[in-house]
C-alpha cells in the first residue's frame, strides 16, 4: 500500500503565505505525477497544480503567478507554496499521486486532505 501524508496548512490573512508538504510512503516503484487538488465546502474537488516527474508543471488558472509546485524525487515529496493568498483560496487541499508499486501497475493515491483558511 502506499500512503500520502500532508502537512503545512492552517489559518492565515489575506495575502499571506502558506507551503504545504505532501510525502507519499509505502511500497513505491516509481512516481509518475503529483498534484494538489482543494475542495471547498459544498463544491467539488478541483484541481490546482499537478507536476511531471520532470518538473514540467501545470496550474489551474485561478492560482497562476501565485502558487508553485514543486517536488523532489529522492524523498518522494510534493510541495504547494502559496502566496498572495486569497479569502476563495480556503478549501480542504488534497494530495495526489499515480504510482507504480511494481512496474507496469499503476494506481492512483488520495491523501487525507489538510485545511487551508484565509481570514482576517
Amino acid at each position: 500500500q502506499v500512503q500520502l501524508v500532508e502537512s503545512g496548512g492552517g489559518l492565515v490573512q489575506p495575502g499571506g503565505s502558506l507551503r504545504l508538504s505532501c510525502a507519499a510512503s509505502g511500497r513505491i516503484f516509481f512516481i509518475i505525477a503529483m498534484g494538489w487538488y482543494r475542495q471547498a465546502p459544498g463544491k467539488q474537488r478541483d484541481l490546482v497544480a499537478t507536476i511531471a516527474r520532470d518538473g514540467r508543471p501545470n496550474y489551474a488558472d485561478s492560482v497562476k503567478g501565485r502558487f508553485t509546485i514543486a517536488r523532489d524525487n529522492a524523498k518522494n515529496t510534493v510541495y504547494l507554496q502559496m502566496n498572495s493568498l486569497k479569502p476563495e483560496d480556503t478549501a480542504v487541499y488534497y494530495c495526489n499521486a499515480d504510482v507504480e508499486r511494481v512496474p507496469g501497475q499503476l494506481d492512483n493515491y488520495w491523501g487525507q486532505g489538510t485545511q487551508v483558511t484565509v481570514s482576517s
